[in-house]
Order: C-alpha cells, then sequence, then structure tokens
C-alpha cells in the first residue's frame, strides 16, 4: 500500500462509502450500489473510482471479481490517524444474547476516540433497552476492552456467557445492570460482583437509514 496518499473529493466520497457499508452492511457495496449512492449516472464512473483506489492501494479486486478493503492506521485527506477495530458480533441491548466472537468486518476509527494504549472492538446492538442512552436497534458501539467499570458507565456485561448493554451500578457487593429505555419491558438486572465485565461503552456509531 502507498504512503502518504491523497484522494480527490470523489475518491474519499466513495471511501468513506464503503466504510459505511462495511460499518453497517457487513458488506463491500457492489458496482451499482456505490453508482447509486454516490448519485452516477452509468455503472462506469463507480468501476472507475474503484480501479483508482486500487492503485492507491485502499482497495484490492480478488480473484472471484468481487473487491476487499485494504487497512491501515493512516488514510485520508487530512491524514488524520485511525485504529483498525473489528466488529466481533452481535450484543442485545434487551434479553442477552450469545456474544459471537467471529470478526464481521475491520473499520478504521480515528484514534481520538479509539486511543492507543488500549484495546477496542465493535458490537453490533440488537434491541431497545438503552434508547433513551441514544443506543438503538442496529446501532454499532466501539468498546473499550476492560474488565471493571465506575457506576454510570455503560457497560458490555457477560452473563452466563451471554452479553448485554446496561448502566452500570454498583454497591458493595450487590451490581445493578440498568436499562434506560422507553419500553417498559425492560428491568433492571441485579448481580453479585461474580460476572465479566467486557468493556465499556465509549461511542455510538448510528445506523444509517
Amino acid at each position: 500500500m502507498k504512503t502518504g496518499a491523497t484522494f480527490t473529493s470523489k475518491q474519499m466520497e466513495a471511501l468513506n462509502t464503503i466504510k459505511n457499508w462495511l460499518a453497517h452492511e457487513q458488506r463491500m457495496p457492489t458496482v451499482r450500489e456505490l453508482m447509486v449512492t454516490l448519485g452516477y449516472k452509468s455503472p462506469r464512473s463507480a468501476q472507475d473510482i474503484l480501479e483508482q483506489l486500487i492503485v492507491q492501494g485502499i482497495i484490492e479486486k480478488r480473484e472471484k471479481g468481487n473487491y476487499r478493503l485494504v487497512m491501515k492506521q493512516e488514510w485520508d485527506a487530512a491524514s488524520e490517524r485511525t485504529i483498525d477495530v473489528p466488529i466481533v458480533g452481535l450484543v442485545a441491548a434487551g434479553s442477552p444474547v450469545l456474544a459471537k466472537e467471529i470478526v464481521e468486518a475491520v473499520i478504521p476509527i480515528s484514534s481520538s476516540l479509539a486511543r492507543p494504549g488500549s484495546k477496542y472492538f465493535l458490537l453490533r446492538v440488537s434491541g431497545d433497552s438503552m434508547n433513551e442512552a441514544d443506543i438503538n436497534d442496529g446501532d454499532l458501539v466501539l468498546v473499550r476492552q476492560q474488565s471493571v467499570a465506575e457506576n454510570g458507565q455503560r457497560v458490555v456485561a457477560l452473563i452466563d456467557g451471554e452479553a448485554t448493554i446496561k448502566e452500570y451500578r454498583r454497591e458493595k457487593d450487590v451490581v445493578v445492570l440498568k436499562p434506560k429505555s422507553a419500553n417498559k419491558k425492560h428491568k433492571p438486572i441485579v448481580m453479585t460482583i461474580d460476572f465479566q465485565i467486557q468493556g465499556v461503552v465509549v461511542a455510538t456509531i448510528p445506523k444509517l437509514e
């Protein structure tokens, strides 16, 4: 991959579109989908942009004819530093679901959010038990991996091998995982301290409409 690459505004628009598709659709857009999203009149224009990004070393074409985004830590018009963060499955903001340790994709996140020195992962939210904390169904949450938390932080907690997002509260040996939802069916989960925190939510990436 080339270093110190610069991009035209059209290339950056295409690149941001590709990153959004990876984050929210878990795949690269097709040439026609890229054409429609960017407002081009023909697939050839979208194909030209993809070929330019291949030359830049940002994407590569696979044997089957589809494309793959090639990641690095510094690559945009402003040379903003980014860190590659994996999407590792689905987490429930509602009834807990099995935490799948399968990397769906890897996307670059600004180092102002994913700060060097800590490990991060992205999880996709399912459910509405945290919608009053602006964590909605289909969103991605950026999680800093750690096993402890402070009162009031939003945590990814592992309960009986299943993960859920809740607000963390602890008093002595009792932990309360509180929903923040307009849906009153969601109730606090009262725990002793013998459960596992996977990390603390540091940012939410809203689902694209």
